[in-house]
């Protein structure tokens, strides 16, 4: 098959679109794609994988892109370096062409097979199809408490429900997605993006099973900061919750000045103390930096938002229609 004749499959209509983030991840490809091949196979139309690379240190994206550059069904991007797993998936979602388009983790804990399950029901009007994990195997108690915790937090004080036990493994209707891919936040919790959309959603629930192979790249440090995004981004608790400190230190200090005035007026002796001079400003400077703290999360939002630079920066593609008919292009204009 040519070159040309390539592009010109490559670019036949998608009804399916799989993306999959690829942080370091080459020992669980080999496992991976056998069952991506399989799903490929069992879907009732034309479908695409699409890979992102973030910023891999291993050989994924050699792999990957072999893949992509031998099966028309695949697609490779890779990222110049790595932006973080929420704008990989963006990066692959905008790249996607399919009328549904399926967000999943590479590591296998989110099952290629739920995916046909997640088709049945759009296939009956839901535009949004989330998977609700039931189980976490293979996962320490923990992980598990603070997952807990982080979702029990997170709907108390949401602006928007956000389901519980549901991470990015997804499909989401491509009127859902045209709306997803108009929000230009930089700062991005994609669950809580989508729950914002509102739309017809229902939850498809499944067992997540343990990593295939390797180690999880969501340590405490970028779980902490995925949660922090996901409150800020969602939720005006931490500002009113500055409110409600500040009044209550004010109504505390107006009701000294008053117990220091009724005593003055009394004509008792008043001895300032030190201690309790340095625990009052301690607590007051205390309360003041933490107040502060909490503002400038939201001013450092809005300093990435006002900057607009682009949510990440493509250094490679391989597999995609464009990028083979160019290659096609070349070589008739070298074989002319």
């Amino acid at each position: 098959m040519s070159m040309v004749e390539t592009a010109a499959t490559s670019a036949s209509p998608v009804r399916y679109s799989l993306v999959l983030p690829i942080f370091n991840e080459e020992s669980v490809l080999p496992v991976l794609l056998k069952r991506i091949d399989a799903l490929l196979d069992a879907l009732d139309g034309p479908a695409e994988a699409i890979f992102v690379d973030d910023g891999s240190r291993d050989s994924s994206a050699i792999f990957l892109r072999y893949k992509a550059q031998t099966d028309l069904r695949y697609r490779f991007i890779g990222l110049s370096r790595n932006f973080g797993h929420q704008v990989a998936i963006t990066a692959g979602m905008e790249a996607a062409r399919g009328e549904a388009v399926v967000v999943m983790d590479a590591d296998l804990q989110d099952p290629p097979e739920v995916v046909l399950q997640m088709v049945e029901a759009w296939k009956q009007g839901f535009e949004i199809v989330y998977a609700r994990r039931i189980a976490r195997h293979g996962e320490g108690r923990f992980k598990r408490w603070t997952a807990d915790a982080f979702y029990r937090l997170l709907g108390r004080f949401a602006n928007v429900e956000i389901p519980r036990n549901v991470g990015d493994f997804r499909l989401v209707d491509r009127r859902a997605l045209e709306a997803f891919r108009a929000m230009p936040e930089q700062d991005r919790f994609v669950r809580g993006m989508f729950a914002w959309l509102g739309f017809r959603q229902t939850a498809v629930e499944f067992e997540r099973a343990p990593r295939a192979a390797g180690e999880t790249k969501y340590t405490l440090r970028r779980m902490t900061r995925l949660a922090l995004n996901a409150l800020v981004g969602f939720s005006d608790a931490p500002l009113k919750l500055v409110v409600a400190t500040g009044l209550a230190v004010s109504a505390l200090a107006g009701l000294y000045g008053l117990y220091v005035v009724g005593k003055w007026l009394s004509g008792a002796e008043l001895v300032s103390g030190w201690t309790s001079t340095i625990l009052i400003v301690s607590l007051l400077g205390g309360g003041n930096m933490l107040m502060t703290g909490i503002i400038g999360l939201y001013v450092g939002r809005i300093h990435a938002e006002v900057k607009r630079r682009p949510l990440y920066v493509v250094a490679e593609r391989a597999g995609f229609p464009e990028a083979a008919t160019r290659e096609g292009a070349q070589a008739t204009r070298r074989a002319g």
